[in-house]
C-alpha cells in the first residue's frame, strides 16, 4: 500500500510587494531549515482595480481622479512538512499586511 504524501498550500495576498516578498522567503527559509521540501515562492497574477472620483464636490464633471490598488499574491508549497515544520510555522510572526492562507492536503 502506497503512503501518501502531505502538502501544505500556503498562499499570501498583500498590497505592498516588498512587504509580501520579506513573508514569503521567511515562510521558505523557515520549511527547508526544519527539513521540508519546498516549492515555490509562485507569483501568481497581480490584480489591479482603479476608482475614478470626481474632483470638486459640486460641478466639474469633467474633472476626475483615478486611485489603484494593487493586490499581490504569492503561493508555497511545502512537500514533506515534518513536526518541527509546523511548529516552526505556527510560530513565526509575519506583519498584519499580508493576509494568509493555509490549506493541509
Amino acid at each position: 500500500m502506497k503512503q501518501q504524501k502531505q502538502k501544505i498550500r500556503i498562499r499570501l495576498k498583500g498590497f505592498d510587494q516588498g512587504q509580501l516578498d520579506r513573508s514569503t522567503a521567511d515562510i521558505v527559509e523557515t520549511a527547508k531549515r526544519t527539513g521540508a521540501r519546498v516549492v515555490g515562492p509562485i507569483p501568481l497574477p497581480t490584480k489591479r482595480e482603479v476608482y475614478t472620483v470626481l474632483r470638486s464636490p459640486h460641478v466639474d464633471k469633467k474633472s476626475r481622479e483615478q486611485f489603484e490598488i494593487r493586490t499581490h499574491k504569492r503561493l508555497v508549497d511545502i512537500l514533506d512538512p515534518t513536526g518541527k515544520t509546523i511548529d516552526a510555522l505556527k510560530m513565526l510572526s509575519l506583519p498584519a499586511g499580508v493576509d494568509i492562507k493555509i490549506k493541509a492536503a
